[in-house]
C-alpha cells in the first residue's frame, strides 16, 4: 500500500520544507509516497502521482507548495467524497496526509467517517487559529514577513510624521496581529478577541504627542472589519496624517524561516511513524508544550481556538 499527501485551502511556507521531508522519509521507510495535486479538488479530479526524490529537490526554501493546493467545494457533496475514495483506492493508497487548516480538518473529518482511510492532519495556516496546538506551519514565516514589511513602514512613518494602519491577515484570529503589534512597537493593536477604547486611545495618544511622540503605527486584525474606522479615527480625532496599508497575500510568501523548516521536517516524521505503526488512525498531529501529540479529530474541529491569555494581557495597554 502507499502514504498520499496533500495540501488544502490557503498555502503557507511550511508546506514545501513537509513535501520534501514526505518524500525522503516515506522512502526511507520502504514505502511509496503519492502527491495529491490541487488539494481535495485534485483528489476527485484522480490528479495523483507517484512522487519521486527528483521531484523534491531544491524546494525547501520556496515559499507556496509544489503540488498546489484548493478550496473544494465538490467535497461537501457525498457523490464527489465517493469520488475521491475510489481514486485512492486505484492506485492502492490506504495512508493519507493532509496539510490544511480548520475547513479542511473539517472535510476530512466527514470524509473519514463515511470511508475506511487512515490519516493525520498536520496544522498548515498561517493564522495559528487550530485548536489543541501551540503553533502552526507558516505562521513563522508569516510573522517574519510581517516584521520586516512593518520595520519598513515604521521607517518612512518616522520620516513623515504620519500614522499608518496596517491590517494583517489572520481571519477571526487575532494571533498575527498581536504577536506582530508587540515586536513591531505598535501603538495600537486592534484584535477581534479584545475590546477597545477609542476615547481612552485618544487621550493616551494626545498625551505621547504632547511629550514628543512624532508618529503612530496602528495594528488591526482583518477578522475586526475596523481597519478604515481606526484610520478615519486617528485622521480626525488626532488630527495625524494617516495612510492604510493592507498586507495582504504577502503574509503567505517568503522564504521559510530556520524554524519553520525544522518544525515541518519533524511534524511529518512525526505523522508517517504514526501511520506505518497503527491502524484506524484518523488524528491531527499537534506540537503543545515542546511536544508533538495526536489528537482526535472530532474534539480539534469542534472547539474554536482561543488566544492565549497572557498574550491577551501583553497588549491591553494598546487597546485602551
Amino acid at each position: 500500500m502507499a502514504i498520499g499527501i496533500l495540501c488544502s485551502g490557503g498555502d503557507s511556507c511550511g508546506m514545501n520544507p513537509a513535501i520534501k521531508s514526505f518524500v525522503d522519509y516515506v522512502y526511507a521507510n520502504n514505502e511509496t509516497p503519492y502527491f495529491i495535486y490541487e488539494g481535495f479538488e485534485g483528489l476527485i479530479d484522480n490528479k495523483i502521482k507517484k512522487a519521486e526524490h527528483k521531484d523534491v529537490a531544491g524546494i525547501l526554501h520556496l515559499g507556496g507548495t509544489i503540488i498546489k493546493t484548493s478550496r473544494s467545494k465538490r467535497f461537501f457533496e457525498t457523490k464527489y467524497r465517493k469520488q475521491a475514495f475510489e481514486n485512492l483506492q486505484q492506485h492502492n493508497i490506504d495512508k493519507l496526509i493532509v496539510l490544511g487548516g480548520d475547513g479542511s480538518f473539517k472535510g476530512l473529518h466527514v470524509f473519514a467517517q463515511e470511508f475506511p482511510i487512515n490519516f493525520i492532519g498536520i496544522p498548515t495556516t498561517i493564522d495559528n487559529d487550530i485548536y489543541g496546538t501551540e503553533y502552526t506551519l507558516g505562521v513563522d514565516t508569516a510573522l517574519n514577513v510581517i516584521k520586516d514589511a512593518l520595520d519598513d513602514i515604521r521607517d518612512t512613518s518616522s520620516s513623515f510624521k504620519r500614522a499608518f494602519v496596517v491590517e494583517t491577515m489572520g481571519r477571526d484570529s487575532g494571533y498575527l496581529t498581536a504577536i506582530s503589534a508587540i515586536t513591531s512597537g505598535a501603538e495600537i493593536c486592534i484584535i477581534p478577541e479584545v475590546a477597545y477604547d477609542l476615547k481612552s486611545i485618544k487621550t493616551r495618544l494626545n498625551k505621547e504627542l504632547e511629550h514628543g511622540r512624532e508618529y503612530i503605527l496602528a495594528m488591526v486584525s482583518e477578522g475586526t472589519k475596523k481597519t478604515e474606522q481606526i484610520a478615519k479615527f486617528l485622521e480626525k480625532s488626532i488630527d495625524i496624517e494617516t495612510r492604510v496599508i493592507v498586507l495582504g497575500h504577502i503574509q503567505r510568501g517568503g522564504n521559510p524561516t530556520v524554524f519553520e523548516r525544522r518544525m515541518a521536517h519533524s511534524f511529518i516524521i512525526n505523522a508517517v511513524d504514526k501511520l506505518l505503526t497503527s491502524s484506524a488512525i484518523q488524528n491531527i498531529c499537534v506540537y503543545t508544550k515542546n511536544e508533538f501529540k495526536f489528537m482526535d479529530t472530532t474534539s480539534v474541529v469542534s472547539q474554536p481556538k482561543q488566544l492565549n491569555k497572557e498574550l491577551i494581557k501583553q497588549i491591553e495597554f494598546m487597546t485602551k
